[in-house]
């Protein structure tokens, strides 16, 4: 029976069944604890898991059912004690299993403390660890910096080096773009001497026009001259473009060069960096921003092609400038040998020219003593037909009365024919000496336009010369600029401003010339001749004679 005012809750509260066994059933084994803590690690790192409790379950097996056989023999057996103290029996622990529990938990607590102090030891030395490791990898940190300076540094002296040596080719380019120009410019005085010399030479009168060695050689001086100036304009041009390139490749060297100089200054900045810096901060995130666009490789390739190309255009530079130079000697020696050429073809010309006017001028004094002498013959038959206008006309009577005889008186007797051809005879010989005066006089006049015309060429080959020497004494005493001397000395040379020993043949090659020119008796008249009166020949000083009518 139960005890009044109690309940039964559980199942274990209850009454215990009676067994049919009248022995005690078989004792119940002792349950087993199991320690279930393990700790947990991380990769790498040996420490344990504080977030889990350091608990020991405890795992009991559960009791098993009795048989048939047995509650049958506990039904046939009273109950001896009351349900509710038999209940609380059946719920307590043996002093074994208290004992057992005990050195449990006592090894539980050991092992967590053991447990505990190694997780301490283990913490130390991974803080040492990630303190040395943080140090090394910031120093690691500093020498790659340092190893970056000292790339940047070292590209960064390159492009400055190469930088100035471009600068250096484009100052050479545009002194050399200068000094063509000048040049080009210059060469329009000696062509417009050439240019003035054919014009003059176009005044020549008559036969005078010939197409002679002077006037080719002229003509191709003036081709020579175009041909020049075209020439140092077309590579003034390529000048120009090539000096364009090197602005590029300049830019791109100060753009490189500035860069790096912002990268340096930035990495400096960094690699001066300490724990201690106030200028330090937390920048959340970084880490896993990469904006960076180049590799090492790259980054030293793009520096290395800007030099490349720098050199390029250098290499560009340099061989202009030498074609520049090749051109001036060229183009000098050219327009040297062909001023030459003229100032010879000028001499032989002018020679040839002095002597066909010497002789002209002596075929022009034999002809004026003939003329004189013709004069004085006519003269002379004058007087002599003045003197027997009397008989003429006594004969001329005789024979217009003689022509008044009546009938057969008109006889040709002998007086009658001794008159007529004595009439016919004078008559004749006066016409023949008149047209002997017109003959001379035409010879005369003649002989005074070939004078005339041959006074006119040497007129205009005299100023041509004189231009010449004119330009050349006027461009060897003008002083040159010292940044242009080498240019005009060797381009100018047909206008006699070449340097050193060629300005001065070339003087003496134009003297030459020009003593040439001043040999010649030139005396101009009003009327264009090169004879004056005081220069007459001996015959010419003598009485004036009066024309025949």
């Amino acid at each position: 029976m139960e005890f009044l005012g109690t309940t039964q809750t559980t199942s274990y509260c209850g009454p215990k069944k009676a067994c049919g066994f009248s022995a005690l059933p078989p004792a119940v084994p002792a349950p087993e604890i199991q320690e279930c803590y393990q700790p947990y690690y991380l990769p790498g790192y040996r420490y344990l898991n504080s977030g889990r409790p350091s608990l020991f379950y405890k795992i009991s097996n559960a009791q098993t059912c009795m048989d048939e056989g047995a509650m049958c023999l506990s039904a046939l057996r009273p109950p001896t004690i009351l349900p509710v103290l038999r209940s609380a029996l059946f719920c307590r622990y043996s002093p074994h299993d208290w004992d057992r529990s005990n050195k449990l938990q006592m090894r539980g607590a050991e092992a967590s403390r053991l447990w505990a102090s190694r997780l301490t030891g283990d913490s130390m030395r991974l803080m040492q660890d990630k303190d040395q490791l943080t140090r090394q990898m910031q120093e690691g940190t500093s020498r790659n910096l340092g190893q970056r300076l000292s790339d940047i540094g070292f590209w960064k002296s390159e492009l400055g080096y190469e930088l100035e040596r471009l600068l250096n080719e484009n100052r050479s380019l545009e002194t050399v773009k200068r000094r063509l120009e000048c040049v080009a410019e210059e060469l329009n005085c000696p062509l417009q001497v050439a240019l003035e010399c054919l014009y003059h030479r176009e005044k020549r009168i008559g036969i005078d026009l010939v197409h002679d060695n002077v006037e080719k050689n002229l003509i191709r001086e003036v081709d020579l001259l175009k041909c020049c100036q075209e020439q140092m304009r077309k590579l003034a041009q390529r000048i120009d473009i090539q000096m364009r390139d090197n602005r590029d490749a300049q830019h791109a060297l100060e753009r490189d060069l500035e860069d790096k100089t912002s990268a340096q200054f930035i990495d400096e900045k960094c690699f001066n960096l300490r724990n201690t810096s106030d200028c330090i901060s937390f920048f959340h995130g970084m880490e896993k921003v990469d904006g960076t666009i180049s590799v090492p490789e790259s980054w030293a390739k793009f520096s290395n092609a800007n030099i490349r190309h720098s050199q390029n255009m250098r290499a560009n530079s340099i061989r202009l400038c030498k074609e520049a130079e090749n051109l001036f000697e060229a183009l000098s020696d050219q327009m040297w040998k062909q001023f030459t050429h003229t100032n010879l073809a000028f001499s032989a010309r002018i020679s040839e020219v002095t002597d066909a006017k010497n002789k002209l001028q002596t075929q022009l004094a034999k002809t004026l003593q003939e003329i004189f002498q013709a004069e004085n013959t006519i003269m002379l038959l004058e007087r002599s037909i003045m003197a027997k206008e009397c008989p003429l006309k006594v004969a001329q009577t005789r024979l217009e009365c003689r022509t008044r005889r009546p009938n057969v008186e008109l006889c040709r007797d002998i007086p009658q024919f001794n008159k007529c051809p004595t009439t016919q005879w004078l008559v004749l010989i006066l016409s023949e000496t008149c047209g002997d005066v017109k003959r001379a006089r035409e010879v005369k006049r003649r002989r005074k336009n070939v004078l005339r015309e041959n006074a006119g060429w040497l007129q205009a080959r005299e100023r041509g010369v004189h231009h010449r020497r004119h330009l050349a004494d006027s461009q060897a005493e003008t002083p040159r600029d010292a940044g242009h001397a080498p240019a005009a000395g060797n381009d100018q040379v047909p206008a006699g401003a070449r340097a050193g020993h060629q300005g001065q043949h070339t003087l003496h090659r134009q003297g030459e010339v020009h003593e040439h020119a001043q040999d010649l008796p030139l005396h101009a008249t009003p009327d264009g001749l090169y004879l004056s009166r005081r220069r007459r020949p001996l015959a010419s000083r003598s009485a004036p004679v009066p024309c025949a009518a």
